[in-house]
């Protein structure tokens, strides 16, 4: 008997009230989301240049941030797989909002990585496990917009 593949559903709610009625310029931009069965409430808003609250997340800083800790999740598991010890992983992750693009989105993604790993690390094993974790990242595979990693390798 044939079986469907499996499959990993992800529901988020989010929330938001107040009132659209005197116009663009004088609605709130903050709204609230959950993702069960994480507890945490997420305060998000609108970036600041469009009204929005900065001291909260925006949809745009979670897009980068979810291609970021897809990366280092994925490559922490090859690092793992392959026997690769590694101690740290920082990433410095940037993109922009095209507002000249039809239509506006946001640019090429850049994860800036720094691995560290155990001394006597074959280096080049550390980017083919990047190049590796890049191609099975969800996230950047669902994206209509590149992502590029780029990775430096240290040692502990």
């Amino acid at each position: 008997m044939n079986q469907p593949p499996p499959s990993h559903p992800y529901v988020a709610r989010l929330h938001w009230a107040g009132s659209t009625g005197a116009g663009l310029r004088s609605y709130s931009r903050d709204h609230v989301a959950v993702a069960a069965p994480a507890t945490p409430v997420v305060e998000l808003s609108a970036d600041a240049a469009f009204r929005g609250d900065p001291d909260r997340l925006n949809p745009e800083q979670l897009v980068v941030m979810a291609a970021s800790s897809c990366q280092m999740l994925s490559f922490l598991g090859a690092a793992a797989r392959a026997g690769v010890d590694v101690l740290a992983y920082d990433d410095e992750a940037t993109s922009h909002l095209d507002l000249t693009a039809a239509p506006q989105r946001l640019g090429t993604i850049r994860l800036a990585v720094t691995v560290t790993v155990a001394a006597g690390t074959d280096e080049t094993q550390v980017h083919r496990l990047t190049e590796q974790a890049h191609q099975a990242c969800y996230v950047a595979s669902s994206l209509a917009v590149p992502v590029e990693v780029g990775a430096a390798v240290r040692f502990g």
